[in-house]
């Protein structure tokens, strides 16, 4: 009778202790981990929210870049971490879809974490550096076909969006172009911009500013609809290419078993943040578009990750992909 009375006594202490905490989070730093090197897309959109993130919660957040292996060794870090809401994982399509289709992971994309919110998207377009001799995408085609399987096509990490949209433009083109793999967005935009590499299928936030500049040049974009940030670049399916659309949405995750009041108060910084018109505007210029207050709650990316998870199931196994 003593030791089941210890046994309930213990359980009523854990629950309280719980409870407690979560009640006086957060009490120190946050960290949001960052799955890839700073100054590319993710990294951007995490430091401009962790800004205003911090103010709403009264304690700082920091970020932590853990980069390599298409992201998967930073996001391993945070599904292997305390759930007490101090360490956070910024992520996409990439990290938590597509690695779990590809790679041999130590941890579960989805039962490993706690959705916390959507944050941003982009599509994904075709840029190139300025010195590549195309115009517009018909001569890009022409000049690919040129080529003779020569051009570089730089991407990051194994079985990204990016790669998997450009196995199929190949299909669809009648092209092919070597794939170059890097560890980040930030590289592979400097490599473009100084001629070590032709062309990209890359995240829209990510050169956006290259392209305004005439650093790069913008082809087409992959999705049904011109995209807001750049209205006079077209889309590949009105340039006849259907079904090849993809973007990269952003969201954040806490550790499985994270207190759902520590979520509840990280969501409501989030959303927040995502509504200061400073954010907004932040955003904007970098080429992220923000997801409606609807879509900013736990089980709105719960059911993006599930949905995404069915879409690109069938699109790996068709393509071959696999780790190396």
């Amino acid at each position: 009778m003593q030791k089941i009375f210890a046994i309930v006594l213990a359980l009523f202490a854990a629950v309280t202790v719980g409870t407690a905490a979560a009640e006086t989070y957060p009490s120190r730093t946050i960290t949001i981990v960052v799955p890839y090197p700073a100054g590319g897309p993710t990294d951007t959109i995490a430091r401009v929210l962790a800004e205003r993130m911090q103010a709403e919660l009264k304690q700082s957040v920091i970020i932590e870049n853990i980069s390599g292996a298409g992201g998967s060794i930073g996001v391993g870090r945070v599904a292997h971490a305390p759930p007490d809401g101090y360490t956070l994982i910024i992520g996409h399509t990439q990290t938590h879809v597509l690695n779990a289709l590809i790679l041999k992971l130590d941890y579960d994309v989805v039962n490993d974490f706690t959705p916390i919110s959507l944050i941003a998207d982009t599509p994904i377009w075709i840029v190139s550096g300025k010195s590549l001799p195309a115009s517009d995408f018909e001569g890009f085609i022409a000049w690919l076909k040129a080529q003779h399987g020569k051009a570089t096509m730089g991407t990051v990490g194994i079985g990204s969006p990016s790669e998997l949209a450009a196995r199929v433009f190949e299909q669809q083109t009648g092209t092919s172009f070597q794939f170059i793999p890097y560890h980040g967005g930030a590289p592979l935009l400097q490599d473009m911009i100084g001629g070590h590499v032709d062309f990209a299928f890359g995240q829209a936030a990510g050169y956006l500013t290259a392209v305004q500049s005439g650093e790069l040049k913008a082809f087409a974009v992959l999705q049904p609809k011109r995209w807001w940030a750049a209205p006079n670049v077209p889309t590949l399916d009105e340039l006849g290419y259907r079904n090849i659309d993809a973007s990269f949405w952003h969201g954040l995750w806490a550790p499985k078993g994270t207190p759902p009041e520590i979520i509840a108060k990280l969501n409501a910084a989030v959303r927040v943040a995502l509504a200061d018109p400073v954010v907004q505007d932040r955003f904007g210029k970098v080429g992220q578009e923000i997801w409606p207050v609807e879509y900013q709650m736990p089980k709105a990316l719960a059911a993006k990750q599930k949905t995404e998870l069915a879409k690109w199931a069938p699109i790996v196994k068709q393509s071959g992909v696999k780790a190396e």
